[in-house]
């Protein structure tokens, strides 16, 4: 039906939908009350196959696949130039570049494994955390129906328990500039990815 469901991560819990469907992203952004100028981090079962697919050209830098061989499935979200052709406009707030991760929670990991199987080949999830613009992230799945479970805002969440290993969303870094940069500070911090990358990263992260 296309309806945004909540799941569990190893962060906080998000609100996901088909990445390449323009229709069912909007119903996220409708549903958190979301700027439609912020994008969306798209998440695979498979990291490097979402690299590939979502690649301009299909040219993963090799930074990316660097930092996914170092960090997936794990709290690192990676921003490449994107196939525009492969997520949808609504999903990337109408940029030219996308950001996907691997999510470290075996919940999350069996839903995406399961919507793979089903679609045949590698898909991406859409999902934000899902709680309401500016409210606090959600770590449990009391917490997203407190916050989004009436109106039919979303057709539901799949109760993971608490998701506390993390608890805070994950660190976003852009691997389609130089240098690379740290869009938004998260788990992992600048000087482990310059560690893997062995060049400086831009910008701050928890250590």
């Amino acid at each position: 039906r296309g309806e945004p469901v909540g799941f569990p991560t190893e962060t906080v819990y998000g609100l996901g939908a088909l990445s390449s469907e323009d229709a069912a992203v909007t119903k996220i952004f409708k549903a958190k009350g979301r700027p439609s100028d912020n994008p969306l981090i798209v998440h695979f079962a498979d990291g490097h196959a979402g690299l590939r697919l979502l690649a301009a050209d299909g040219q993963v830098p090799p930074e990316a696949t660097a930092l996914a061989n170092a960090f997936w499935p794990g709290p690192l979200s990676i921003c490449i130039r994107a196939n525009t052709h492969a997520v949808s406009h609504t999903c990337r707030a109408g940029l030219d570049t996308v950001a996907l991760r691997v999510p470290n929670h075996p919940v999350a990991l069996k839903l995406l494994q399961a919507l793979d199987a089903k679609m045949g080949k590698a898909t991406g999830v859409a999902a934000p955390s899902a709680n309401a613009s500016g409210r606090p992230s959600p770590t449990e799945a009391l917490h997203v129906l407190q916050d989004l479970g009436h109106g039919g805002k979303i057709a539901g969440v799949v109760d993971g328990g608490r998701t506390c290993s993390v608890g805070v969303e994950s660190t976003v870094v852009d691997c389609s500039v130089s240098p690379i940069a740290i869009l938004r500070p998260g788990k992992i911090s600048a000087a482990q990815l310059s560690q893997v990358l062995q060049q400086p990263v831009v910008g701050g992260g928890a250590d």
